[in-house]
Parts: C-alpha cells; structure tokens; sequence
C-alpha cells in the first residue's frame, strides 16, 4: 500500500458533527476537469471547494476516485488504496482534504467493498486456484447441474444490472457470484481475512485525514451460506430499494442474497474501527424490501451513525407519501438517525422525476427547504441548488451499464451524471477546457449556469444559500425531534423540537394556495423571517401561496 500521511484535524472538535450535517455530494467525473481530457478529476474539486463552501454546508462526500477499468464507471474497483490516474494522484486527494479542512468542511468519500472489480487483485488470486490463500475470499459455488452441457446456477438469485448473480469461470470450473456486473464479483465476508482487509482499506483511509464514509450498498455484504434461493415479490405500491419495477431484481424478495443477520456484526466491526479515529462518521446505503427496518437496525447503538433509503427518491411525491413516511420512521427508528435526499447520482434528477419543470423554480425552492428541515442529515447532489433538470441522453451517447442493458424502458443514470455548467461564456459550461465531455452537456443546463444565477439574487443558487445560513442558527432544525401536526391535501407540517427552541415548519406541496386552521397546529406560533419564505397570517390560520414554506417559533 502507498505511505500514509496524516492530515490537519477537522474543522471542529465537535464528535457529533454529522447530527443534522448537510453534505454536498459530488460525482467527480462530471464535476470540473482541469487537464482537459473531458474527465472531471480531485484537482477539478478542489478548485470548486470555495463555491461549496460558499453554500453553507458542512461536508462532502466524494463518489468513487480509486483505480478501476470504469465499467460502472469507479464501483468496481481494482485497488482500494490509490487513486485512478483520471482523476488524479493521492498527494491530489491530499490537497483536497487541507484545503477543504481550511474552508470548514469535512470530506466522506464512498466506501465500495462489498464487491471489486474483476481486475483487482485480490480477484486475480482467487480465481487462480481453489486451494490458494485467496481461494475462498469471494463467493465460489458449484454448478447444480447441467443443461444442454452448460453448467446451471447454484440458486435463482438474479443481478441488479440484469441477469443471473452467477458468473460461470472457465478458469476454476465454478461460479462466482456478482449482485451487480459480472465483472463485479462478490467478496465473501464469512472469511475473516476478507473483514481484516476491509478494515484495513478503512484505516488508509482515516490516516489520510477523511472524517467518514458512505458506505456503498451496505447490506449487501453477507449472503445466506446455504445459497437458498429467493422468492417472488409481492407487489409494493412504493419500493424503497431504489430499483424501477418491471425488472428482474425487482420481482424476488431479496431474503437471501442480502441483508443477513452476519452483515450487522460485521457494520459493528466497521464501527470500532472508525471510534478510534475521533469525530468519524459512517453513513450506510440501504436498498432493501423493507428499507425502515433496515435502517433501523443498522443505526442501533454502536452500529452506523447514520443511514438513508430511497423513500425520497423514488418516482412518485405527494404530501401524503412524505407523511406516511415520516409517520414510519419516527415510529421504527427511533433514536436511529436518518439521513434524507431527494436525490443523487443513481436517480434522474428530481425537477424532472416529479414533473415540475412547468412550475417555474418555486417547487424546487419549497422541497429544497422541507429536506432542510426533517429530523437528520442531508444530502444535496451537486446541481441540484441550481435546478438543474434530468438530460434525455440518446442511446448513442449512453455510458451507463444499467441504461444499456434495460434500454428503452429505463434509460440509465446518465442523465442525472452530465458536466456541472459553471459558466455560459465558455465553451462546455467551462466544464473543461478541453475538445469535449465524456456526456453532453445540453443547452438548459447553461441557462442555469453557477454564473448566471450568482449575479441574480432572486436565484435558486441564493436561496440555497439564505436557507442554509438561516437554518444553521436553529438548533430545532438541525438536532430537533420531530412532531408531524397535520397533512391535508398538498400541505404538511411538522415541529422540530430542541431544549427551549420550537419551530413550526409548514409547507404547501403543491400549485395552489393553501390555508392551514390553527386548530391543526394545536400550538401558539409567531412568524420567523430570514428563511427567505414570504407567508401572511391571520386570525385563522396559515395562508401558503403555491408552492410555499411557512416557519414560526411555537410558544412553551
């Protein structure tokens, strides 16, 4: 492994930093290139750490940098340890991490190890031989038989990218199991030596000065040893694992192939390790067929600080939806602590999932500030405080493995992944300085460039930025509890609760103006300003234009 170096300390010396964070994610490849190759790279983000911090957020979390042959584009990785020449070098990941500690923020970056890439050497080795050292470090099994001389799966488990999980290798006459590509192999954590490694991977990773991780696909580490196989799905109105319906994944319930009771112990393990690094966090991916209860259990006391679903980030968003939600959460977790967003690099960007393109940027504004203030932390996806909208990729243009194999139905996650627009003067979005980008990037997007929108003050950009400014001087919407009040039509409203300090939070989901009776507060509330939500009240009640946010302080 590279030396390691130790970075200056964080920010603060707050050890609960990550309560109520807000952390910006980026996707490095389409974030700022700064050698023109079309890539964006760690010296691209470390240019752009002042506008982030700019924003008033806490942290960022950084996709996959390390070395990989990019067939899902740096979640198979080929060394845990280094960084891929396309985005940089580790001294670049080191600059990246002062200067980003200089400005306030804390850096996570994504964990991937429940898989590797078929190129990693740990792969290499244990294909080699059934006897070797590394012989038993990923999920091997025997075929169960044959049809037509083509050896058969040892279960019905299916792959997420599409296919069976199984992957016939000529090379040790037996299968290998891949929840993802087939270049995608599973490790097999039943094998001790596989968990030393991992926390191995996690100690390079805090000596370098990172304060957590997002750990990718965090229940999927352990699978059922007996290799039983899974049962059809019973239809559910809302998935909340993140997968379109209509898929193969999408139609098993997924008892055996993740989510094992062993996985917790292992997430407990993780967690001793990170402890001994002060002020670290972990924050787990849960995609599951009952996610609440995954979440829950994952976030249990000396387990992971902190998880997220894709309850948010799903299709379909009504006021009721976000009730029932909330109404489970509250209910089943507990002291555990959520993390929410309403989207990211795996989803079409939210202005065009839920249809609101055609109302201007009010809709974008209200949902920015009710992420703002659910009880937990949150995560922006870079673009997203700019509005930006999903980009109808044409299949010539498609990189994602996803898009490719279940094309035309689902497109893929390309269209939420083009180049950042930072500024319409320049070619590209001044993206790159370079002959082209590795997606398009279309027109629209430059009309909602990081320049434009600086030098108007009505913009989305500075709505951002006054929300999240006015939000970190209240201690109720940062670390509060939560009370859900009422839910009628588009409107919700909940109050966040923390020592003396109670906020009533409103927010009207939907195209027309809203009234909320007292009564349905139950509370004596006096209006806050400087959330940047302009709301009129009267004897009656709350009145909320479209698409608005109403925030008062409630009397003890």
């Amino acid at each position: 492994m590279p030396s390691h170096i130790v970075s200056p300390a964080a920010p603060t010396d707050d050890a609960e930093w990550w309560r109520g964070a807000v952390i910006y994610q980026i996707y490095p490849r389409s974030f700022q290139d700064t050698n023109g190759d079309g890539l964006g790279d760690l010296a691209g983000v470390t240019t752009r750490l002042g506008y982030i911090a700019s924003l008033g957020v806490d942290a960022i979390w950084i996709c996959p940098f390390y070395p990989s042959p990019m067939k899902d584009f740096g979640y198979d990785v080929a060394n845990h340890c280094d960084v891929d020449p396309r985005f940089g070098t580790l001294a670049d990941f080191d600059v990246l991490v002062q200067v980003a500690h200089r400005l306030g923020l804390r850096v996570l970056i994504d964990l991937v190890l429940s898989h590797t890439s078929d190129q990693h050497p740990w792969f290499e080795q244990s294909r080699a031989s059934r006897t070797g050292p590394m012989a038993d470090w990923y999920v091997w099994a025997d075929p169960i038989g044959s049809i037509d001389e083509q050896p058969q799966p040892p279960n019905n488990w299916v792959s997420l990218f599409g296919g069976s999980a199984w992957q016939w290798d000529v090379q040790r006459q037996q299968f290998y199991l891949h929840n993802f590509l087939g270049s995608q192999p599973d490790l097999n954590y039943h094998h001790p030596a596989v968990q030393q490694a991992a926390a191995q991977v996690v100690r390079f990773w805090l000596d370098r000065g990172v304060d957590g991780f997002r750990i990718d696909t965090a229940n999927y580490y352990f699978h059922d040893a007996q290799l039983r196989s899974n049962p059809p799905a019973t239809h559910v109105e809302l998935r909340a694992d993140g997968l379109p319906e209509g898929t193969a994944y999408a139609m098993q319930r997924h008892l055996h192939d993740k989510s094992q009771p062993e996985n917790l112990a292992f997430m407990e393990k993780l967690r001793a390790v990170v402890d001994r690094y002060p002020g670290r966090c972990l924050l787990a991916e849960i995609g599951d067929d009952d996610a609440l209860a995954c979440m829950a259990e994952y976030t249990r006391p000396g387990r992971l600080h902190m998880a997220y679903s894709f309850h948010l980030l799903g299709p379909r968003f009504s006021a009721g939806m976000l009730a029932g939600i909330l109404n489970d959460v509250e209910g089943r977790m507990g002291d555990g602590w959520p993390c929410w967003s309403i989207g990211n690099h795996d989803v079409p960007r939210v202005a065009s999932r839920w249809g609101l393109q055609a109302h201007g940027g009010a809709p974008l504004r209200v949902l920015m500030a009710m992420l703002l203030c659910l009880r937990g932390t949150a995560c922006i996806y870079q673009g997203e405080e700019l509005g930006l909208s999903e980009v109808d990729v044409a299949y010539d243009n498609l990189q994602d493995p996803f898009g490719l194999t279940h094309w035309p139905e689902h497109k893929g996650r390309d269209g939420c992944r083009t180049p950042m627009p930072w500024d319409a003067r320049q070619r590209l979005g001044g993206f790159t300085q370079g002959e082209r980008t590795w997606l398009p990037t279309p027109p629209e997007h430059l009309e909602r460039c990081a320049t434009r929108q600086e030098v108007d003050p009505g913009s989305l950009l500075h709505a951002y930025r006054r929300f999240l400014s006015w939000r970190g001087r209240q201690p109720a919407l940062v670390r509060g509890n939560l009370q859900l009040l009422t839910q009628q039509g588009n409107v919700i409203g909940w109050m966040r609760s923390h020592g003396e300090q109670r906020i009533v939070a409103a927010f009207n989901l939907g195209p027309e103006a809203a009234h909320v009776p007292w009564h349905r507060i139950g509370v004596r509330v006096h209006p806050l300003v400087g959330h940047g939500f302009e709301t009129t009240t009267d004897d009656e009640g709350i009145r909320l234009p479209p698409w608005g946010a109403y925030f008062g302080a409630a009397g003890l």
